[in-house]
């Protein structure tokens, strides 16, 4: 299967630096290694910034099976104070994917991450999307919460773990709010969660077609408004 939409915009900014230099990642709440290890693999140096010791000791046995340990530096801290940890003005590219969500303020967060990246740097986010969840319960017949979600300015519910969700036009102000010029804002699952297994077991070809139709989707309104995650890129 081809890459999906987020993986394909950042290995394009990825492969612009390394016609200079190694890139220099920074990972802010990305302490499991899912995205740093893989990162590492191709060949970037990574520091990951989280404050669970917890999820940093998976990061680093994830590393060592990797190989990589030597090309990620692991870092406890908060996404809101960036600057204690790390050099600002330092990352070609600057992760929060899964992180605004969970923040005490994500204002405060876009703009450590603007501030740790190097000027004509990027900063990538990734975002539970309101649009979605708002869908995902009505389907499922929980439609009161589903309503509650709607009329909810943060699309959250108070039992719920997330603190907030977003919607394209308030995480674009987001991100410009934090001192970044918006390049992408793109959908990340948009029809790919949708789809039953049952459709590509047996299919030839199924499996490629669903991920050029991701591909596609993913930048066409209204599609990428309703995707289950939001992805945007932001350059200072």
């Amino acid at each position: 299967m081809r890459p999906d939409a987020v993986r394909r915009a950042l290995n394009a900014e990825l492969a612009a630096v390394r016609e200079h230099r190694p890139p220099r990642v920074l990972d802010v709440g990305g302490g499991s290694g899912v995205w740093a290890v893989p990162l590492a693999v191709a060949g970037c140096a990574v520091t990951v910034v989280d404050t669970s010791p917890n999820a940093l000791a998976t990061l680093h046995r994830r590393a060592q099976d990797a190989g990589v340990l030597e090309q990620i530096t692991a870092l406890q801290g908060d996404s809101d104070a960036l600057a204690q940890v790390v050099p600002g003005g330092s990352f070609d590219l600057v992760l929060g994917h899964g992180v605004l969500e969970v923040v005490d303020d994500p204002k405060t967060t876009v703009s450590a991450m603007a501030e740790a990246a190097a000027p004509g740097g990027l900063v990538s986010v990734l975002v539970a999307n309101r649009y979605a969840a708002v869908m995902y319960r009505a389907i499922t017949g929980r439609l009161v919460d589903a309503r509650r979600l709607l009329d909810d300015p943060a699309g959250q519910l108070p039992e719920e773990s997330l603190s907030r969700r977003f919607d394209v036009p308030g995480l674009t102000r987001l991100l410009v709010d934090g001192g970044l010029t918006v390049e992408l804002v793109q959908g990340h699952g948009v029809v790919t969660d949708l789809v039953p297994g049952a459709v590509l077991e047996g299919n030839p070809g199924a499996a490629d077609a669903l991920a050029q139709l991701e591909l596609s989707a993913a930048t066409t309104p209204p599609l990428r408004d309703i995707a289950a995650r939001l992805h945007a890129l932001g350059r200072r």
